[in-house]
């Protein structure tokens, strides 16, 4: 399998491409701000060729160069339905202007083709299945993506802004709980095994295993703490 991921934009969202090797079908997740080049350097690089984009959720850095890249494709963007929205409508999902110059840099809006995303379903996409998880809490419309074990590869899980290395997503934009998303990390995370290589929205790779020993919100679940909130850890993403 080949993996390859670039932190991209302003908030240094991790853009990761994804094919059973080089020279292959591909999909790419979560295309954010000024994604598009590195988007079509790692193309180039690997001769991959795209079918399609997921998104693990609707905030602008990771769908930012959205309509780009599938226009420049043909390809369509899969996103859960209750962040659909926030394609066409950033400055809503975040409760706040994002600034006139950093949105004169964007496309805002939807791609022609745009395709919805449900708990608990399969997507045979590129030679490869892409299992989906809804995990609210970050957002309404969050969701993960889990490639199973395969050969000598570990399973792998994209997290989106869920599980971080060392902490978790924000839950003070709209569509945030912090309840919510506790309850997605007990329901989606903990039962992975941890061997289960974790590859999330912003910041380096982790696997679930440390995860279980280390993050403190985790920790937190698989104890069954409550809803309290540690302090040990910052929340990331936008």
């Amino acid at each position: 399998m080949l993996i390859a991921g670039f932190p991209a934009g302003a908030w240094g969202t991790n853009c990761y491409l994804v094919a059973p090797a080089a020279g292959e079908e591909c999909v790419i997740i979560d295309p954010g701000h000024q994604a598009a080049p590195g988007v079509e350097e790692t193309l180039r690089k690997h001769r991959l060729k795209p079918v399609a984009v997921i998104l693990t959720h609707g905030h602008l850095d990771h769908v930012a160069s959205v309509v780009p890249v599938c226009g420049a494709h043909g390809v369509p963007a899969w996103i859960h339905p209750e962040d659909r929205y926030m394609m066409s409508d950033p400055e809503k999902a975040l409760g706040r202007s994002i600034g006139q110059q950093l949105m004169g840099e964007l496309t805002v809006g939807e791609p022609d083709d745009v395709k919805e995303l449900a708990d608990g379903s399969a997507l045979e996409l590129a030679g490869m299945a892409f299992s989906v998880a809804h995990a609210p809490g970050h957002t309404k419309g969050s969701v993960t993506f889990r490639l199973p074990e395969q050969a000598d590869v570990p399973p792998v899980f994209f997290s989106g802004d869920l599980l971080f290395a060392g902490s978790i997503g924000r839950t003070d934009l709209p569509g945030g709980d912090h309840a919510e998303i506790l309850q997605s990390l007990e329901r989606v995370c903990l039962p992975l095994d941890d061997s289960t290589v974790v590859l999330s929205g912003h910041g380096p790779q982790t696997t679930i295993g440390r995860e279980r020993a280390t993050n403190p919100f985790l920790r937190q679940v698989a104890a069954g703490l409550g809803d309290g909130d540690p302090t040990a850890a910052p929340r990331r993403g936008m």
